[in-house]
């Protein structure tokens, strides 16, 4: 098994793309042509009591190529095969499929694909090779299974390093090329009190590399986290006061993402139109951005799949849906600039990056606090199976969580609950947004209060 060494990197330079497909495109006469490239290189380990359970390392290449053709319509193919018989391939499929483009839809370049990138914070590190990542996560299991006696196993647990390099091109002239490192580990493990059912907790940490990670941080919230959950106690099927944890709420905002989705409003899959733009959706103190380029952003790109470059765009302020997410296509059909956020294809994809929430000015209640225990109310610290119980393009939800109920100075855990809404009314109903922010893997939160929320105990 091969670590992530310094002369392994490049890949994509080594394979003179640019050249082979000049050459490919004059030989059949395509004066108009990009490509996304991206190659990756990964090594990850398992472990379980203290035996490894899975040691990997991958390599992976990868190649999107897009052709107009004469008529102007667009032909789209991917390949993994990167030989130059391979690339050859491609091409002359993405020539075969754009005789078959739609017409009425058909992608241009990004008008900023030539522009100057942002500076973002790269840190490239060095491998530490497979078996020092066995070593780490074997110790950091057997330390989590000594914190607590009720504590039995680890089942879920990884600790992983990878390189990725990212390339587009196009025959405008435009040349963007990346590379970046990131490492990650995580730790969910299971215990139970006698009489009790199994309970679990867990924690994420990531870097740009493995000396990056606090692994006894994380070790320490697992443990606390699960622990917490041992004596748990059944809820009253009610309406309750909630706090959401930061990386509870930034879930919730992930799911719903498609109301800032310019794509999605064109397809007609969003809860917002292009006329509630500047429109009050939620309450005055809560704003909302997408910033890629935040510096705790670890190994984020400084461009997107159509070479824009990355941007961080305010979406929600002071309670107003401000801006949307875009791509070339969208960008061109509200006569904007694109903002970053798009993905190569036929029809491009626009997703989010990294969600900022924040506190933009007083709240109704500036008391409010998670740490207080005088209050009765309901702290979500988790949500679950977001994929199946949320209906965003109707706005419900419906999704069991991990949590405590706080009351009379106590704070118990819950045995098992649903909490579901409308996230227009739950926007709407934000109590208070507390003002210290944390830090999580997918975006930046406080802990955010909603009035009267309804909460499913297990009949």
């Amino acid at each position: 098994m091969h670590d992530l060494k310094t002369q392994d990197r490049n890949a994509l330079e080594r394979l003179n793309i640019i050249e082979k497909i000049s050459i490919l495109a004059r030989s059949n006469s395509i004066e108009k042509w990009d490509i996304g490239a991206t190659s990756s290189k990964d090594l990850s380990v398992q472990v379980d009591h203290g035996e490894s359970k899975q040691l990997k390392g991958s390599q992976r290449n990868s190649i999107t190529i897009r052709v107009w053709n004469k008529n102007n319509t667009l032909g789209i193919t991917s390949t993994s095969d990167c030989s130059d018989n391979g690339i050859k391939k491609a091409f002359e499929g993405a020539i075969a499929s754009s005789e078959f483009g739609n017409k009425n839809e058909t992608p241009e370049f990004s008008s900023l694909c030539n522009s100057q990138l942002p500076n973002i914070r790269n840190i490239i590190r060095d491998s530490v090779g497979i078996k020092k990542l066995f070593e780490l996560l074997k110790e950091a299991e057997s330390t989590l299974l000594n914190t607590h006696k009720s504590i039995d196993s680890v089942p879920y647990n990884g600790l992983s390093e990878a390189f990725v390099e990212r390339l587009y091109i196009n025959s405008s002239g435009a040349f963007r090329h990346l590379s970046i490192n990131q490492a990650s580990l995580y730790l969910y493990a299971k215990g139970q009190n006698q009489g009790k059912k199994p309970r679990t907790g867990g924690s994420v940490k990531i870097g740009f590399g493995i000396e990056d990670i606090n692994i006894n941080e994380c070790i320490t919230e697992t443990s606390e986290k699960l622990i917490s959950h041992l004596e748990y106690q059944p809820i009253k099927t009610d309406r309750y006061l909630v706090c959401f944890s930061p990386e509870a709420f930034l879930d919730l905002i992930g799911a719903f993402s498609s109301i800032f989705n310019a794509r999605s409003i064109l397809d007609g899959t969003s809860l917002t139109n292009v006329d509630n733009i500047g429109e009050q959706i939620a309450v005055p103190f809560l704003s909302i951005s997408d910033e890629p380029l935040h510096i705790e952003n670890i190994a984020s790109f400084n461009f997107d799949g159509e070479g824009t470059p990355k941007t961080n765009v305010q979406l929600i302020n002071n309670g107003k849906l401000e801006n949307l997410l875009h791509s070339e296509a969208t960008a061109r059909k509200f006569n904007v600039s694109p903002t970053g956020h798009a993905r190569l294809g036929a029809k491009a994809s626009v997703s989010p990056e990294w969600f900022v929430i924040k506190n933009s000015e007083n709240s109704v209640d500036e008391n409010l606090s998670h740490k207080d225990l005088s209050l009765k109310y309901v702290l979500i610290d988790s949500l679950s199976a977001l994929h199946a119980g949320v209906k965003s393009s109707q706005g419900s939800f419906s999704l069991p969580f991990d949590g405590w109920l706080i009351e009379n100075g106590e704070k118990k855990s819950i045995e098992a609950a649903t909490v579901a809404g409308d996230i227009r009314q739950l926007l709407k109903d934000i109590l208070h947004i507390e003002h210290d922010q944390f830090n999580t893997p997918s975006g930046v939160s406080p802990h955010i209060w909603v009035k009267n929320l309804s909460i499913t105990g297990e009949a």
